[in-house]
């Protein structure tokens, strides 16, 4: 079982465990729970439509606290697994003075510049990181032209001086198996809404958690449920945390 899985469970637990959920969307590309404030997790689809496993009290999710559904993160249906991370995210309290002027595109784009940069997942910037960057490789687990396979991580990692993270790691189970990898001198930055805000993840040789806050949840989850990958969603602002031992930036 991931430590960082429970370590994350237990910083939900110290919140609101008794929480009560106001809503439950399942969109195509993010699954949103609103309890104590809106929680964010890529959605993760088990199975085809025809061939997916109706999920237990679909329809009634959110008469559960969020607490209960924070633990479908140990399901084995992937669904429930998104379910679970967006109650953790709904859960986490936020310290807002903890937050940092950054934009993580912008962060990579700066330092990984002539540099070493390895990206976990796809993200909107690649083709611009490929032009400044002094070597690229994009890790995927479903490799498309250009990218690099997964299980090439162990080789390319320790080479990087920038790595940046899909929190969507979390969701696969293939976290903590990476983080092991990362070598001391890289910089290392999760991104993208999935991200837990919570210090927990400063402990697994994360350097720089750059995730996102709902001012709007109504409006937020209005974009989940009509389709939208909240690439400028309105209502939903970027919110960074550097861990307090990195001085470089």
């Amino acid at each position: 079982m991931m430590n960082v899985i429970q370590d994350l469970l237990t910083a939900a637990k110290e919140g609101s465990p008794d929480q009560e959920v106001r809503e439950v969307w399942a969109g195509i590309y993010f699954t949103g729970v609103w309890s104590h404030s809106l929680g964010l997790a890529a959605t993760q689809p088990d199975a085809p439509c025809c061939l997916a496993k109706e999920l237990d009290q679909a329809g009634q999710l959110h008469h559960r606290s969020a607490y209960e559904l924070a633990n479908l993160i140990l399901s084995k249906n992937s669904l429930e697994v998104s379910i679970g991370m967006a109650a953790i995210n709904s859960l986490i309290a936020v310290q807002e003075q903890e937050s940092v002027e950054l934009n993580a595109r912008d962060l990579i784009l700066e330092y990984g510049r002539d540099k070493n940069v390895a990206m976990v997942g796809h993200f909107g910037f690649t083709e611009t990181l490929c032009q400044a960057a002094k070597k690229l490789w994009v890790l995927e687990l479903d490799p498309a032209f250009g990218d690099t396979p997964a299980d090439q991580a162990i080789e390319i990692l320790p080479q990087a001086d920038i790595i940046g993270v899909t929190a969507t790691t979390l969701l696969n189970h293939t976290f903590e198996d990476l983080s092991n990898l990362f070598p001391p001198h890289a910089m290392v930055i999760m991104l993208g809404p999935t991200t837990p805000l919570s210090p927990v993840l400063f402990d697994y040789h994360i350097d720089v958690l750059a995730g996102s806050i709902a001012n709007d949840p109504q409006n937020v989850l209005r974009l989940i449920s009509q389709g939208s990958p909240l690439h400028r969603a309105q209502g939903l602002r970027r919110f960074t945390m550097v861990r307090e031992s990195v001085t470089n930036i």
